[in-house]
């Protein structure tokens, strides 16, 4: 499916990625839970995503922070008035790389069962966000100021339907590596 383009695209493939992610991750079997993730061998899993994650838990707590990057954005610069921009200081586009490691660092302690926990709330607290929003808000350029040159809708695709699309290829590819390497 394109990528979403209003209000109820947005709402419906956030919902769909969400339950074909939760049925991935329902599927995977008890050694694909347990074992490492490892995609050293593979020369196309360049980027540094590849190596930093290293199990479902890290994936689940990388959905969860971005989730609240949004949530604490929106709600900054929509319900308080305070201008507050996407990444927190001191990272920007070109390091958020670094602010997505704090990320794993800040949550090696978080357990599976939390992590999961976590993501099912925020995944909720978004969606009734972004419900509170008419489409125009959602999808037309220069609404708000804050977003800059791309519309509120495009973050909540990216912290959503098109992230959980990135954790479902990370954990297809983790389960692909299980079964072509067995221990």
């Amino acid at each position: 499916m394109p990528r979403p383009a209003t209000k109820n695209d947005l709402l419906a493939v956030a919902t769909e990625n969400y339950e074909k992610l939760n049925l991935l991750i329902s599927n995977m079997t008890a050694e694909e839970l347990a074992r490492p993730f490892d995609f050293s061998k593979d020369e196309k899993k360049k980027e540094a995503h590849w190596e930093r994650d290293r199990n479902l838990r890290d994936v689940l707590i990388h959905l969860y922070e971005w989730h609240q990057l949004l949530l604490n954005w929106v709600e900054a610069n929509n319900q308080r008035g305070k201008e507050k921009s996407f990444l927190p200081a001191p990272y920007n586009w070109r390091t958020y790389g670094d602010m997505n490691v704090a990320f794993w660092e800040k949550h090696q302690q978080t357990s599976l069962e939390e992590a999961s926990s976590l993501l099912v709330s925020s995944h909720r607290a978004v969606l009734d966000l972004a419900a509170t929003f008419t489409n125009e808000e959602l999808f037309s350029k220069g609404v708000y100021k804050w977003t800059g040159g791309t519309t509120l809708g495009s973050y909540f695709v990216s912290a959503t339907s098109s992230h959980y699309e990135w954790a479902m290829k990370k954990l297809k590819a983790h389960q692909k590596n299980c079964k072509m390497n067995p221990i």
